[in-house]
């Protein structure tokens, strides 16, 4: 595996939180997805290819953007792989990559406002910051 590959794979693996070593390839997870044929990778290929470090394929992919994050794929795995988190960490990588982290700490003062939860803050620092 190239390093960068691998570098991308480790950065994918430690913003999901999900260890695609687990997987054991039986196909539950792409049987119950609802996006299955709109998808060029599906979810068990998908997390093959995460352990493969085939990262580069997946951000190219539209597959990326056509997994609903319904988490059907995540309920119905035996062994707890969360293909999901692993879609969604792809998708924050090629954020990141195209250079839209533009959120900075200095920044959310200016964007507080009593209707807006704290939670959709932090969520978008971690999702706009590297």
């Amino acid at each position: 595996m190239h390093d960068t590959n691998k570098d991308m794979a480790e950065q994918v693996i430690r913003m999901s939180g999900v260890n695609p070593r687990k997987c054991m390839k039986c196909g539950k997870c792409s049987g119950t997805c609802p996006a299955y044929d709109e998808m060029e990778y599906h979810p068990h290929q998908f997390v093959a290819m995460v352990e493969k470090g085939r990262i580069e394929e997946l951000m190219a992919s539209k597959s990326l953007y056509k997994c609903l994050s319904c988490f059907a794929c995540v309920e119905r795995c035996p062994r707890n792989v969360e293909p999901a988190k692993l879609v969604e960490a792809v998708r924050l990588l090629v954020i990141r990559q195209q250079g839209k982290n533009y959120l900075k700490a200095e920044d959310l003062p200016a964007l507080l406002d009593e209707k807006i939860p704290q939670q959709a803050l932090v969520s978008a620092m971690r999702k706009y910051s590297k």
